[in-house]
């Protein structure tokens, strides 16, 4: 069911791709191990009329931690150069392994602004489809745009700490059972293996059908009761470094649990502090 708010299918953009207040945004991120460039993937072959959102430049430069959330006056001028602004409807799609449309989706709400979905199956999707798409960057007129952050949407290790210790609100982490459990390596050096204790695990793959659209809210209501998760409680959301904690974010919205936050730090943040408790295995 399309939601101008959180999801929208490809029918739903082919059918909205000339409204003159759509702005579609590209949002492709990926693992630096890939070896592969969303700005020259971009380059290459985009939705029609499609911006580039860098999710590492558009980041709050003061912390030395990837990619952290904007401040609103960075957020503001890059969005204003790009031609996004008030009254437009805003649709977000990647080609990314680790769903990093997401991660923008969740940037927006951050800045307050609800008019924003993500493409259902994203850009492997359209592209199967037979779908268009352009290699000619678009037109770009500056837009005013307003923002209001919405501080309870982002944790930081303080109150992840509290968490952590009271068991409220819970804590979720969208990595891979194998790093969770400290069985596999991170793929940033020089951090800790494991997770932050009384944290569940729920991998953000899980979310997904086979062919990458978003599995139905009762689905992901059941999603996260298997993981131990309870949705009438508040829920701090975790990964490696903020990007698919997004989709477990985006995931609760969906499935009518607005009670949730993101630890925008995550385990790139608590595996660095030998101060911080670690767990291993399953909990």
């Amino acid at each position: 069911m399309d939601d101008p708010k959180t999801l929208v299918s490809t029918d739903w953009l082919a059918a909205h791709l000339s409204d003159p207040d759509l702005r579609i945004i590209d949002a492709s991120w990926h693992m630096p191990a890939t070896g592969r460039d969303a700005r020259a993937e971009y380059d290459a072959g985009h939705i029609p009329a499609a911006r580039f959102f860098d999710i590492d430049a558009i980041s709050d430069k003061r912390s030395a931690l990837p990619h952290m959330a904007p401040p609103p006056e960075m957020f503001i001028s890059r969005l204003r150069a790009m031609g996004v602004g008030d009254g437009h409807q805003v649709v977000i799609y990647d080609n990314s392994d680790v769903r990093s449309a997401f991660r923008v989706w969740w940037t927006f709400r951050l800045m307050g602004k609800t008019d924003v979905a993500v493409l259902d199956g994203g850009l492997p999707k359209w592209r199967a489809e037979g779908r268009p798409t352009e290699d000619m960057p678009p037109v770009m007129r500056d837009r005013h745009i307003t923002v209001q952050r919405q501080a309870g949407l982002v944790r930081d290790v303080t109150q992840v700490a509290a968490a952590s210790k009271l068991g409220d609100p819970q804590i979720v982490d969208a990595r891979s059972p194998e790093r969770f459990r400290g069985e596999a390596a991170e793929p940033r050096p020089g951090l800790r293996a494991g997770h932050i204790p009384g944290s569940r695990n729920l991998p953000f793959g899980r979310l997904f059908n086979a062919d990458g659209t978003m599995i139905a809210p009762d689905a992901i209501r059941a999603a996260f009761a298997e993981a131990g998760i309870d949705l009438s409680k508040p829920v701090i959301t975790t990964c490696g470094s903020g990007v698919t904690a997004a989709v477990l974010s985006f995931a609760l919205e969906r499935a009518g649990h607005r009670d949730h936050s993101l630890y925008d730090g995550s385990w790139t943040e608590w595996g660095s502090f030998a101060d911080l408790n670690i767990a291993t295995g399953d909990a």
